[in-house]
């Protein structure tokens, strides 16, 4: 590590009131050079404690760039992971205030549940599907406190991997009645068609997404309980909203779900 404690928690509090001023800031390399991994996930974790002293409830994971469009569009080479926190949910169909965010995107994933724990190292696909209870459709709305969406791997990590809000719902179903692999995906933007993707954009399949986020977690000596709610990444590239825009998600077998922006 590079960074002391007190630089990690003016960092967590730097990039926590960006978001919830909706204001952006450069990123945080420009200043910590020297910067890491295992500091940025630092930073994340001073500003869940932060999130948590206030009453705020984690609920879920969120991997990220675990696509390889993502990764070209953002210009990184690995996946990462976030929290999300109960006031990010959205429910289906709902509206989101665009003045609350900075330069929001949206884009289609795959959701899982839990129903056992899971922790790494040495988790794999075979274990991720056996443990869950069942997955579901969801849109997550990524929202980079930093300037022109701009940042590295370990800035992006420390502002909690763009994680913003999130809308599920749909038709859930078990792992065994579907195709995670094929599963198609249709996303709409104002009526037309933006995104069009399949389950095996996340990584060759969802489950190796909850597999990663398991055994980073494990390696930390952290785990996944079980009744967790998992966001696998985007299928597709990110798309910007703005206000009067309307998402359409549609998914092979699991239904669709919508979301709104004044």
């Amino acid at each position: 590590m590079a960074l002391d404690k007190a630089t990690i928690a003016k960092l967590a509090e730097h990039l926590e009131t960006a978001e919830l001023e909706a204001r952006d800031v450069t990123k945080i390399t420009d200043d910590h050079p020297d910067m890491t991994i295992a500091d940025a996930y630092l930073v994340m974790e001073a500003i869940r404690d932060r999130k948590f002293a206030r009453g705020i409830k984690l609920a879920g994971y969120k991997m990220g760039l675990t696509s390889r469009a993502k990764m070209v569009q953002m210009g990184v080479d690995k996946p990462g992971y976030g929290l999300l926190f109960d006031y990010f949910a959205v429910e289906d169909g709902g509206t989101i205030d665009i003045k609350q965010l900075i330069h929001p995107k949206v884009e289609a994933e795959i959701a899982f549940v839990t129903k056992a724990p899971l922790k790494g190292p040495g988790i794999h696909i075979g274990n991720v599907l056996a443990a869950t209870d069942f997955v579901l459709p969801a849109l997550e709305v990524i929202d980079s406190r930093f300037r022109d969406f701009k940042f590295d791997m370990v800035s992006v990590i420390a502002d909690n991997s763009s994680s913003c809000r999130f809308v599920t719902g749909g038709r859930s179903r078990d792992v065994s009645d579907v195709d995670l692999k094929t599963l198609g995906v249709v996303m709409e933007k104002n009526g037309q068609a933006v995104g069009l993707s399949c389950g095996a954009a996340v990584l060759g399949h969802p489950a190796a997404s909850v597999a990663m986020l398991a055994n980073m977690l494990g390696a930390k000596g952290q785990e996944i309980p079980a009744g967790s709610f998992i966001m696998t990444g985007g299928v597709t590239a990110a798309v910007a909203v703005e206000a009067g825009d309307v998402i359409h998600v549609h998914y092979q077998d699991l239904g669709s779900i919508s979301v709104k922006f004044a």
